[in-house]
């Protein structure tokens, strides 16, 4: 990849509906060899995809929530039981594998306490192996995610 990729992947982190002629201005490219570039990173798999970023106050989503959880055991079998079970529960929106004292650090948003309430007794409690769950509520985001950093 060269800095015209980083130019094009860096607008279309920012919006990805910009059509190939904008992408080609901000790229310095014809709009065939622009066409050709992001294919190509699609193809390569650098852009795996697309999508909308949503505001979640809008959605009444005013509640985030960064859930640890330590698992009974780290066999493999217990491991891969947790996170084919994570995957199942869309109120989860993330999960990472940690290092460090949790072993996987969830994300989950809801509307209010009550649906986290929900979400904890019918999601969080069902998963399998836990044996400590520290749910930490984020006051206000400060700096939300906006894509990778670009290299220039």
């Amino acid at each position: 990849m060269d800095r015209t990729d980083f130019v094009l992947l860096s607008a279309l982190q920012r919006d990805s509906s910009q059509s190939i002629a904008t992408l080609a201005e901000q790229a310095a490219l014809s709009t065939s060899a622009c066409h050709r570039r992001v294919r190509a990173l699609e193809e390569a798999g650098v852009v795996a995809g697309y999508g909308a970023r949503l505001d979640p106050q809008r959605l009444g989503l005013t509640l985030e929530v960064f859930v640890e959880i330590t698992l009974t055991t780290q066999s493999r079998e217990a491991m891969d039981r947790f996170e084919d079970s994570v995957r199942d529960f869309d109120d989860i929106l993330e999960c990472h594998l940690m290092s460090g004292k949790a072993d996987y650090i969830l994300r989950v948003a809801a509307k209010d306490l009550a649906q986290f309430d929900s979400i904890h007794r019918d999601c969080l409690a069902r998963l399998p192996g836990v044996a400590s769950v520290h749910s930490s509520f984020s006051i206000r985001t400060i700096k939300s995610w906006q894509g990778y950093p670009m290299a220039r």
